[in-house]
């Protein structure tokens, strides 16, 4: 009999009671497979319906073991709980009962109550590192921390988006103990941990799949990444669902983040993994998933099990209000960023089914769905790190226009979410970083200098040999945030109204947020808006926004108290005009009916 085992699918090694382990992959191209262990020896393992290998041997936890495939490879498993050392050492056995939970009892919190704060466990010092700064952020008013990608990559330092052993965390940030025990201290601090899962592309170094199992990929959908993964079929479709079983069940993770489901071709996975994920989940707990989907399927986030998606288009009309940039993505929001923020505020996306730059419609009708089904942000890795040089924000931004836009994004009634170090304005990037070698090394480093050839700035070869080496170390050093510069007296400003705006989005808006609805935003001018939302009980939050240099007439609003401005400005308000680079947030009243 099976140990009780969170996320013990099919797949992989299996610890049973007695001590032994049940080894299972899906190699439907060999004609035999064996199990060798660390001494050598190599027990076959006997073929099952459906290109399954299976065999139960007499070994236990710590038990290091490969996969011989007929006679011509010797690969890791690619459901390895863990690793020794890296993708291409051998596998290990695991006991999912090696770690005694100290608060076994915890059960997550209400999505309304999210503050995410997104991290990297390696630039950030680690697992430890990572547990000595939870009491600060819980301090601050975070709610959630959400971290990067860990399934096993190749090398050392990776940003995460490289790994190709989804069950396995990174060896290099320790054992699965280890990162249980920082899911655990997070819960002893009454924070959320959520996980960032790659469930759309294996990276290019240590997949072996298509080696014995070419079902796995299909040719006739290809990726940014090569072959698309064949989700069409059932032995797919559970080897990453019983992965993503394993992070929410063993691990204890209340969520999920799916990177890029838009490159996921068949949908049904999604809705699959979800009905089995919540089905298999005790009802008790808070769980959630949420999506990264650039295909903005408002569809999947009604009634799918699916809780919210990372808002984009905010993002960039945002970003291209803040810095004026319009080159990339960024062209589809150049033209009216305002009424495009606007929108996203009053409906949920800017793009419902409008042409993007590509000439396809992008996006689905959102204005039915709830503030709480987007994810804000005004910085994530994705935005830091897709740059040639990884500058945060604060680098790129006048100051008094960012406090303006930071207001918005923790005051409105989405999910806000914040980047590690965002909260100090830290001045280190956050840079693409990888540890590949030989020939990988030299495409991975002409093909990040050559995707920006198209920009202004990097259209001289030269300029774009200055770009960071993405497998230098000193590329992973210079992006490790530096918490220590916090105290110093202009960060200190910027930590300072990030734990003000926490609290009162805590101490007045948190308990109001269920039930919350759109009620319209309109344009005042050239980067300035008026958003409305009315509250579970019945009072209206409204946030008035100027991006811009010069002031605008306000017209007429309803009396209302000043929660909060962004900077002070009583003498425009009195005059009925909104001041340059503001936000200012006002309570109006319920109606009395």
């Amino acid at each position: 009999m099976s140990v009780p085992h969170a996320g013990a699918g099919r797949h992989g090694a299996v610890l049973l009671e007695g001590g032994n382990t049940r080894f299972s992959l899906w190699a439907p191209d060999a004609q035999t497979v064996s199990v060798e262990l660390e001494d050598g020896a190599r027990w076959p393992m006997r073929g099952a319906a459906g290109g399954w290998f299976v065999a139960e041997l007499p070994c236990g936890a710590g038990t290091r073991y490969r996969y011989a495939i007929d006679d011509r490879l010797r690969v890791p498993d690619p459901a390895s709980r863990a690793q020794l050392g890296d993708v291409h050492g051998p596998s290990l056995v695991v006991d999912p009962r090696a770690y005694r939970w100290r608060y076994p009892d915890w059960r997550g919190q209400p999505w309304h109550r999210t503050v995410l704060y997104e991290l990297h466990v390696g630039a950030m010092g680690g697992y430890q590192r990572i547990i000595e700064r939870l009491p600060a952020l819980a301090e601050l008013g975070i709610t959630a921390i959400e971290l990067m990608p860990l399934a096993e990559f190749p090398g050392a330092r990776n940003w995460g988006y490289d790994g190709v052993l989804p069950y396995a965390p990174e060896a290099s940030y320790g054992p699965p103990e280890a990162l249980k025990e920082l899911v655990d201290s997070a819960h002893g601090h009454g924070l959320m941990v959520f996980l960032d899962v790659v469930y759309n592309h294996f990276g290019p170094d240590g997949n072996f799949l298509g080696e014995y199992a070419s079902a796995f990929f299909r040719a006739d959908r290809p990726t940014p990444w090569g072959d698309a993964i064949d989700f069409r079929r059932q032995e797919v479709r559970d080897f990453f669902i019983d992965s993503a079983l394993l992070w929410l069940q063993e691990y204890r993770f209340d969520g999920l983040r799916l990177d890029a489901v838009h490159a996921i071709h068949d949908k049904d996975f999604l809705r699959e993994l979800a009905v089995r994920v919540h089905a298999a989940v005790e009802a008790d707990r808070q769980i959630h998933l949420v999506l990264e989907n650039d295909d903005n399927a408002a569809s999947l986030l009604l009634g799918q099990g699916f809780t919210a998606q990372w808002n984009d288009d905010v993002h960039h009309a945002l970003h291209v209000l803040l810095t004026g940039e319009a080159e990339g993505y960024y062209a589809d929001y150049q033209d009216e960023p305002t009424r495009l923020l606007a929108r996203c505020l009053a409906e949920g996306f800017a793009y419902q089914g409008e042409m993007s730059r590509r000439g396809v419609p992008r996006g689905e009708p959102s204005a039915h769905l709830p503030p709480s089904a987007f994810v804000l942000f005004l910085q994530n890795h994705d935005q830091i790190g897709n740059r040639a040089c990884g500058e945060r924000l604060s680098a790129l931004a006048d100051a008094e226009a960012l406090r303006a836009a930071t207001t918005l994004l923790l005051l409105a009634p989405m999910i806000p979410l914040l980047f590690m170090g965002e909260e100090f304005a830290a001045r280190q990037p956050f840079l693409y970083f990888t540890d590949h070698h030989g020939e990988l090394a030299e495409a991975v480093r002409s093909g990040r200098r050559n995707e920006f050839a198209a920009f202004a700035a990097f259209r001289d070869p030269a300029s774009r040999a200055a770009i960071p080496d993405p497998n230098a170390e000193a590329t992973f050093a210079a992006s490790r945030p530096d918490f220590a510069c916090a105290a110093a007296p202009d960060h200190a400003q910027w930590l300072a109204l990030y734990r003000q705006l926490l609290q009162l989005r805590h101490a007045e808006l948190m308990p109001l947020l269920p039930g919350t609805c759109a009620l319209g935003a309109e344009v005042l001018g050239a980067g300035a808006l008026r958003a409305r939302w009315r509250l579970g009980d019945g009072q209206v939050l409204r946030i008035e926004l100027n991006l811009a240099a010069g002031e605008l007439p306000l017209g007429a609003a309803r009396p209302a108290r000043l929660l909060f401005e962004s900077r002070e400005a009583d003498v425009a308000r009195r005059a009925g005009l909104l001041a340059p680079r503001l936000a200012q947030v006002f309570l109006e009243p319920a109606d009395e009916r």
